[in-house]
């Protein structure tokens, strides 16, 4: 809240600038519009022999930062990339003192914001004596998939997302200060009148498939102006690079839509649904005949450590999983065919093929994908893992 002050004589707009009481919080977020137009021309200019990377990290919230270098064409490659180094204590990951974070490029991906040969470099983050720094869960999610070599894991994530206007209050489509019609016609819906932010699914999209991301398919969401993309199928570490480096190209074209995006994952409260990233997993057991009884077994597995997955599948989850609006409650732990209130479905196709995969419905939009895949593998895998004793649930869906 802003102080009322009189005019008192003689002062002058900085110092009535200074008197005025500080704003309750900062929200980082105005519309700034630039022609794009201008841009282009630029963009478009001719480069010979010399490629521009755009290397990504992960800073110390999960959130993906870059900064590029040029580079030449002809070492514009995974094993001559050089490391870098960025300012880590600008991050929250390094002490003023000694703030250098090495980054090492891991995958290359086409950039879909430079046209040409230009590429994105997603790298992780490293002490300079060369420790995996505490925020770098690549590395020990890269570990835990090297313990079990010859399973073939093959994950598909689905990204739910939620669009805003600028004041990061009003979701995209709303009224301000209000609320739409009760959910039912946006999933997967089309009209002006319930399909908002349509441009920026369809933008990310195209980008992705462009970067050579296994991006699978994107939907409307239930709740107005969230959306859900899907990468994969991707297999072990692939799948956390590919959904970081789609979670960046989200925000960028978010940044030129001028909208801005939460991974929040119950961005409203109330009979609202929240925003997930429900993992599919499956091994090459599990996708063969008879697969079934594998994926069962891996299920009672991932149930008797629910309290440690919990804790490891985003903050805020709490207020998702409440056992309403297609979630099960946090507190409990069930599975079921075709059920999406429960924390692990499986699909009527695998139940009724024999093989397949399952779907853990737990993770929240905002989970770190490193943790989260490496985490459902390593239990489900693990020979000498603790079962639950538990059998499929008939629970119902509260929508």
């Amino acid at each position: 809240m802003i102080a009322i002050l009189p005019l008192v004589p003689g002062l002058v707009l900085p110092q009535l600038t200074a008197l005025r009481a500080p704003r309750a919080a900062v929200r980082m977020a105005e519309s700034i519009e630039l022609d794009s137009k201008v841009l282009d021309r630029y963009l478009a200019l001719p480069v010979a022999g010399q490629v521009q990377a755009e290397y990504l990290w992960i800073d110390a919230i999960g959130e993906v930062r870059s900064k590029c270098r040029t580079v030449p064409a002809a070492k514009a490659t995974l094993d001559q990339l050089p490391d870098w180094n960025y300012d880590g204590s600008s991050t929250g990951q390094a002490p003023g003192d000694d703030s250098e974070v090495i980054i090492k490029p891991r995958a290359i991906f086409k950039d879909p914001f430079r046209p040409g040969d230009n590429i994105l470099v997603l790298t992780d983050t490293y002490t300079p004596g060369g420790t995996p720094l505490p925020t770098n869960t690549r590395a020990p999610a890269m570990e835990r998939f090297e313990k079990t070599p010859g399973t073939d894991p093959w994950f598909g994530l689905e990204q739910e997302y939620t669009l805003f206007n600028m004041d990061k209050v009003t979701p995209l489509g709303w009224p301000i200060g209000g609320y739409p019609g009760p959910q039912g016609p946006y999933y997967c819906s089309a009209g002006a009148d319930r399909a908002y932010g349509r441009a920026i699914s369809e933008a990310h999209y195209k980008a992705c498939l462009y970067a050579g991301l296994a991006i699978s398919g994107t939907n409307a969401e239930v709740m107005p102006g969230q959306w859900e993309y899907q990468i994969g199928p991707a297999t072990g570490i692939a799948a956390g690079d590919e959904m970081m480096v789609s979670r960046y190209i989200l925000q960028r074209v978010c940044e030129d839509f001028g909208v801005y995006c939460t991974l929040d994952p119950k961005p409203i409260p109330g009979d609202w649904n929240g925003a997930g990233c429900h993992t599919n997993f499956s091994t090459e057991k599990m996708r063969k005949a008879g697969g079934l009884k594998d994926i069962e077994q891996a299920i009672r597995k991932l149930g008797a450590k629910h309290a440690e997955h919990i804790a490891a599948y985003g903050e805020g989850n709490e207020r998702r999983l409440t056992g309403a609006c297609e979630t099960a409650s946090i507190n409990d732990f069930s599975y079921g065919v075709a059920n999406r209130g429960c924390s692990i479905r499986i699909p009527r196709a695998t139940n009724a093929e024999g093989c397949g995969y399952l779907e853990d419905r737990r993770p929240s939009s905002n989970c770190d994908p490193y943790v989260v895949t490496s985490l459902v593998f390593e239990t489900s895998t693990n020979p000498d893992g603790e079962e639950a004793d538990i059998k499929p649930s008939s629970v119902s869906v509260v929508a």
